[in-house]
């Protein structure tokens, strides 16, 4: 590309050179007792952006990560791309096989894997790769550390030609067949982070903790934010909610992310109490309750709610603030911050459109498909360009997800597609009738799906995790909702017990639908 003076390519990894620069001395990363400087945090991510090169990798060689919240999954988001690379950030919850299958589609030349998860890739063909384990220790004799040393502590000369090249491969979860890889750019890794930050109003002050895995969506880009901004990781190996409440205090966190699932275990923990000092904390995976709003409130929480999906980098959409909530009642307030929003400061506006993808009205009433396009939209699918064909149709992602327009421009998701249930002909919004149940005080979290009905096709069923030391029966439950929506929406079963989740904390609906239908060959009546 022509040298021109007025551009230059756009690259996350320039944020940690503007920080390392500007905030030298400044804590970068905090993980338990260790502590590293943007100094030092720059140090580490040149040695192993070197020694990858002189490993022998090549321009756009696929570099697979297999660990927790750790420094290393740090390093690795800038030093990979620094090296050229690609990096292919790996969930810690997947089994050996579907690990496997990521390893050989993404084509990985080099793997390094903490040593907690190392006996998952120990039955694996693993020839051709070059395997680094992690020992997390910090210490010279880790493996990791002793591969950093081989390195240079100088930057590297980059590669870089294009800010539309794939920076990162991020896969799927897969739940109907093999995960999809979805590629990111320079570009959109790059203007999404800034759009994070802004959107949840960061400083070089602020202290983020790392509840949210940072192999999901690039921890929605905040690996690249956090740092654009010179501000703090606190990194955090497994999600304790004792452990958070304790680092709140100790480590002055200001900002944490999460699925409302997250947000729930920690609001109800018994070491949960009012803060003296506020955090924002960004929600996203599915909707809030206006139940779950209410607390986080309560506790000095401030909560924003974010969507978006692993093919826009994690967050689109956000549920801007606007002039005159605050002297809202509670309940309209918690309903009002429970909408999706529209598209974030980098973002084209979402629309919901019918079949046709005409835009439907904005009368916050008939339901569509929510579509996006624009900066933070993936380019596709790594060596699938028939699910690529499918998912980006017509110059716009599909999202599966089924939504409303309001007549102020917000979006807000009445469902996935696959998860409406059609009862007697009526649309049920599995959303709605989850909102209704959580509001009982003895409802920790919940999940509708849909279940057989000889009369009406299908019916919502709940399946309910109640609150430590609290009681409710069925027809408690499903009274208390009669009072609240019309009553053909009411669950006509309510299951108790804990919820299937995946490892970012949404629940697995599909495992609930099978429990719902069993005994049935089809999923629809």
């Amino acid at each position: 590309m022509e040298e021109k003076v007025y551009r230059t390519e756009l690259t996350p990894v320039s944020f940690l050179e503007r920080s390392a620069l500007i905030f030298p001395e400044k804590t970068a990363i905090v993980h338990g007792e260790r502590k590293y400087s943007y100094r030092q945090f720059a140090e580490r991510v040149y040695r192993l952006a070197s020694h990858l090169r002189t490993s022998g990798l090549q321009k756009h060689d696929r570099v697979g990560f297999l660990c927790p919240n750790t420094p290393a999954l740090l390093d690795a988001h800038y030093a990979v791309p620094a090296a050229g690379g690609i990096l292919v950030a790996i969930n810690t919850r997947l089994n050996s096989q579907e690990i496997e299958f990521i390893l050989q589609h993404s084509g990985v030349k080099f793997l390094f894997v903490d040593a907690e998860l190392y006996p998952l890739v120990e039955p694996l063909s693993l020839q051709g790769m070059q395997v680094v384990r992690i020992a997390d220790t910090g210490l010279p004799d880790d493996p990791y550390e002793v591969f950093l040393a081989q390195g240079s502590p100088e930057p590297v000369e980059s590669w870089l030609e294009d800010e539309e090249e794939t920076i990162s491969i991020n896969y799927t979860s897969g739940t109907t067949g093999n995960p999809k890889g979805v590629m990111y750019t320079y570009r959109g890794g790059y203007l999404n982070a800034l759009a994070e930050v802004m959107s949840t109003g960061m400083s070089s002050e602020s202290v983020y903790l790392w509840t949210l895995p940072m192999f999901h969506c690039n921890g929605w880009c905040f690996t690249w934010g956090v740092t654009a901004i010179g501000a703090t990781h606190v990194c955090l190996r497994k999600l304790d909610p004792g452990t958070i409440w304790e680092l709140f205090e100790r480590e002055g966190v200001t900002h944490y992310n999460g699925a409302p699932t997250v947000h729930i275990f920690l609001v109800n923990h018994p070491n949960a109490h009012r803060l003296s000092r506020q955090i924002t904390v960004t929600i996203a995976g599915a909707p809030p309750s206006p139940t779950l709003l209410g607390r986080l409130k309560e506790l000095n929480f401030r909560p924003i709610h974010v969507y978006g999906l692993t093919e826009t980098y994690g967050p689109y959409t956000i549920c801007e603030w606007q002039e005159g909530w605050e002297d809202l009642p509670a309940t309209e307030l918690a309903r009002l911050l429970a909408r999706q929003g529209q598209g974030n400061v980098v973002a084209e506006r979402a629309r919901v459109v019918d079949s046709a993808m005409r835009d439907v009205p904005r009368d916050g009433q008939t339901m569509g498909e929510v579509v996006m396009r624009g900066n933070n939209v993936a380019k596709g699918y790594f060596a699938n360009p028939e699910a690529t064909e499918r998912s980006f149709a017509g110059g716009w992602f599909h999202s599966g997800d089924i939504g409303v327009w309001h007549p102020d421009g917000y979006i807000e998701l009445r469902d996935r597609a696959k998860d409406v249930i059609i009862s007697g002909g009526e649309n049920i919004s599995t959303i709605e009738v989850e909102q209704a149940v959580a509001g009982h005080p003895a409802v920790l979290e919940c999940a509708v799906v849909s279940m057989p009905d000889e009369k009406w096709g299908e019916r919502p069923k709940a399946f309910v995790t109640l609150k430590e030391g609290q009681s409710a029966s069925e027809e408690e439950i499903i009274a208390f909702c009669r009072e609240r929506i019309a009553h053909f929406k009411c669950p006509a079963r309510i299951e108790f017990g804990d919820l299937p989740k995946t490892s970012t904390g949404k629940v697995q609906k599909f495992v609930l639908r099978e429990r719902a239908w069993a005994g049935h060959e089809k999923r629809i009546n």
